[in-house]
């Protein structure tokens, strides 16, 4: 039997405890507790929602990998590379690939009677997988691609519609600066809004056609595949294998092909997200040492309420250790009550946001309308045990001044 336990729990479920002076203040350090796991809870859900909303517009609007041509830069102005649909086929069965599309890109300027727009056309295919632009389409449809009949259509953003005073339904003029200079006329079959202004200030949707007759291109010839996954976090070990097989592929002048992962197409963007690792790390860190302070004074408290308490085990023949244990027990009782609470409330703010939207955000800072909030059940349990690990190990130190109570001095003056 333990019976240091025992005693913790008989102390714990003792009424009398209830009255003694240590319960405001015992009080204090269960809600403190039971505070900084909410926060904590609060600060993760919030922190992997926001890096997980920003990845997938991001994401939406390159994939997660591309295939280009070895030779292409940074510009919307292609070199292109010719379909391939044996490369189609090993990269479309490799595991942890969702979907695989061609692209083409070209950028243009759409002008209207009082205005003019710079804009980068996207060019898709009719194996275009639409569900990210269907997420957040706001007005009209998304419009259908067929191999023996172009289409005019066009899906532009509400940042453009706004500036341009366009509307669904609306035909608009792009022009393209080439020798000679050409002109398209397309028709608006949708507006859509991501919030992501770098990207909505900028692309448009159109028939890879298009762009294939612009480019003086064959109907075999495009800027690229793009390759969606499964999960994100595999993206690097993906990215080198797919780099692995397109290495053995050569365009027909010779040139090769590359990969291009999302983060390597835009730096900037996932360098800023993770910085905000950064940010959750500290506040965990100095809600934690908060916390386990406030738990400290707890027990100091505690110890010397038990000071009669102490000196008779110790006359009884327990050694320090052992009676330390009992006020460690107690503790972990008091810091497991403060994390029941903790997740009641943490969960409860994150419910009512999730599914209220009651805190919101001004997109054009940060990318959201609202305050994004994602739940993990790891995450969840792992806040809970480290909080209960690290208060827990924090009061085994300040539990030494057990050892400096006389047993003849508690007892004679008790």
């Amino acid at each position: 039997m333990n019976i240091e336990l025992f005693i913790a729990k008989r102390i714990f479920s003792d009424k009398l405890t209830k009255k003694r002076i240590s319960k405001p203040i015992v009080g204090i350090a269960v809600f403190g507790i039971a505070l900084g796991l909410a926060v904590m809870i609060l600060s993760v859900a919030i922190m992997i929602g926001f890096k997980t909303e920003i990845s997938n517009k991001v994401i939406g609007f390159g994939s997660h990998i591309q295939i280009v041509n070895y030779d292409s830069n940074r510009s919307f102005e292609t070199i292109p590379i010719d379909k391939n649909h044996k490369l189609f086929s090993d990269i479309d069965n490799l595991k942890g690939v969702k979907h695989i599309q061609q692209f083409a890109t070209k950028a243009g300027i759409i002008k209207t009677k009082t205005d003019i727009q710079g804009i980068v056309l996207k060019g898709i295919g009719n194996e275009f997988d639409w569900s990210f632009f269907k997420e957040y389409l706001i007005k009209g449809e998304v419009f259908q691609i067929n191999d023996s009949i172009k289409s005019n259509n066009i899906l532009i953003s509400k940042y453009i519609s706004s500036t341009l005073k366009l509307n669904v339904g609306d035909k608009i003029a792009i022009y393209f600066i080439q020798q000679p200079p050409r002109i398209r006329i397309f028709k608006i079959s949708g507006i859509y809004e991501t919030s992501l202004a770098e990207f909505d200030e900028k692309f448009a949707l159109i028939d890879i056609a298009h762009i294939q007759k612009l480019n003086n291109w064959s109907k075999n010839q495009i800027s690229g595949y793009e390759i969606q996954l499964e999960n994100f976090n595999n993206l690097d070990a993906i990215n080198t294998e797919i780099q692995d097989i397109v290495n053995f592929y050569l365009t027909p002048n010779g040139s090769h092909l590359k990969t291009l992962s999302i983060k390597e197409k835009y730096p900037q963007m996932f360098d800023w997200l993770n910085l905000i690792d950064l940010n959750v790390w500290v506040l965990l860190s100095l809600i934690l040492m908060v916390a386990g302070f406030n738990m400290v004074s707890g027990l100091l408290i505690l110890i010397l309420e038990r000071t009669n308490m102490i000196g008779i085990l110790k006359a009884l023949g327990s050694n320090n250790w052992s009676i330390r244990k009992i006020f460690i027990y107690q503790s972990t009782f008091l810091i497991s009550k403060g994390l029941f609470w903790g997740n009641i409330f943490g969960l409860l703010i994150c419910f009512i946001q999730y599914k209220f939207h009651l805190i919101s955000l001004d997109p054009e800072s940060y990318y959201l309308d609202a305050v994004p909030i994602s739940i993990n059940i790891i995450h969840i349990l792992a806040l809970n045990f480290g909080t209960l690990f690290i208060t827990v190990f924090m009061l085994i130190v300040p539990s030494y001044i057990i050892s400096k109570i006389s047993p003849e001095k508690t007892i004679k003056y008790s």
